[in-house]
């Protein structure tokens, strides 16, 4: 990978990230909590893969896609987290330009792929509650591999053309990101390059991700909430929509983070709020999903019961 030459024909090897420079005070503090939001991230997430895997009950496509969805949150916590934590405890808070862009793009196929996968997981909770009759016969194993392979394959085109014209870019200005991590924003802003074509570019495929992604979930929970309020029975009408409650909250806090990071006017005021909503985005939901999933989650809860148990016994 060729590295960015600046206009004095020197090459900027690595940048420099300031994303909690500004309290020094507070790094340690900032360390332990960011630790624990890792380890709590990795426990439940690699918790449900575990429970599912190796629980018969929860061999139904809604579990397959929290399977998914716990794999995906443990990729791209680990994506950031670690950089992150070392420079916590570090004088020199850099990240090499080779490790910047690969950094880059797993955030980007992560990112991606659990956008298209929410809503991949809200056409289920619509089979399943508008067409229960017919669920298993729509949604077959095959089924929900191609839809989990095809939202993974749209993650990898997407992130390959976004950090390929980025790769074009030149940082000769400066090397200093206003960010923890290395994203598309902070990179484009110290390009010494003309960026109007890489915004453009970031715009379009951004779009062509979330948009169909949000359009999917709105008109599947609307047919939801109109088949549920047919029922007849308030509390078969309350537990079917209960079990779309989960997924609701998850992409609402997903969605909301991501479209403000990528699609909030660009000026100084906001950098170090994309810089927070970048840190919620990408560390602090991974840890919220396998909690907002398996809260009120009885199978789940019996699943690592029984998984816990039998490891006891054993």
């Amino acid at each position: 990978m060729a590295l960015s030459k600046s206009s004095n024909d020197t090459f900027v090897n690595e940048f420099i990230l300031t994303g909690f420079s500004r309290r020094p005070d507070l790094q340690i503090v900032f360390f332990l909590v960011f630790l624990s939001i890792y380890l709590i991230t990795l426990l439940g997430n690699l918790l449900i893969v575990f429970a599912v895997c190796h629980n018969e009950r929860l061999k139904t496509p809604m579990y397959y896609f929290l399977c998914s969805l716990s794999i995906l949150d443990v990729c791209l916590s680990s994506d950031i987290a670690p950089n992150m934590l070392s420079n916590l405890l570090s004088e020199q808070k850099t990240i090499s330009y080779a490790g910047c862009f690969v950094q880059l793009y797993f955030f980007c196929v992560l990112g991606s792929t659990e956008c298209i996968l929410f809503a991949v997981m809200a056409y289920d909770r619509y089979v399943a509650i508008c067409n229960p009759l017919n669920y298993i016969l729509v949604m077959q194993k095959k089924t929900c591999l191609g839809l989990i392979c095809g939202a993974y394959m749209a993650g990898v085109v997407h992130s390959l053309i976004e950090v390929s014209c980025t790769l074009q870019l030149s940082f000769c200005a400066s090397n200093v990101l206003h960010h923890f991590a290395c994203d598309f924003p902070p990179l484009l802003s110290i390009s010494c390059t003309d960026t109007t074509i890489n915004e453009f570019v970031l715009f379009i495929f951004s779009s062509l991700i979330t948009v169909p992604s949000i359009l999917v979930i709105i008109v599947s929970y609307v047919s939801i909430i109109v088949c549920v309020l047919k029922i007849k029975s308030a509390n078969g009408g309350l537990k079917a929509f209960s079990t779309c409650a989960s997924h609701i909250t998850a992409v609402t806090l997903c969605y909301g983070t991501t479209l403000y990071v990528y699609l909030s006017p660009k000026s100084e005021s906001t950098v170090e709020n994309r810089s927070v909503a970048t840190v919620f985005y990408s560390v602090v939901i991974p840890m919220l999903n396998p909690i907002i999933y398996s809260l009120r989650n009885k199978d789940i809860h019996m699943a690592v019961k029984i998984m816990f148990q039998s490891k006891m016994n054993f």
